[in-house]
């Protein structure tokens, strides 16, 4: 499904000049159709998906408890 530039900013969070600035420097494919920009929604579909599996993988990090070092003596 293709979304204009305007949709894409909501969508992806951005302010519409730095999307139009990312088309322009080519970072986003987009095609142009006479009048405005139309954005592959898909391309980004992706990248939230692995957005969120970068996500769970830091929170799995975060709740992993740090090990007792067996190397620790009592100086007692």
């Amino acid at each position: 499904m293709y979304i204009t530039a305007k949709e894409l900013a909501k969508y992806i969070q951005m302010p519409l000049n730095q999307v139009e600035c990312l088309i322009a420097k080519r970072k986003i494919k987009a095609h142009f159709d006479g009048e405005q920009y139309m954005i592959n929604q898909s391309q980004f579909d992706t990248y939230f998906q692995q957005l969120k599996i970068y996500r769970a993988m830091i929170e799995e990090y975060w709740r992993t408890p740090i090990p007792e070092d067996i190397d620790v003596k009592d100086e007692d």
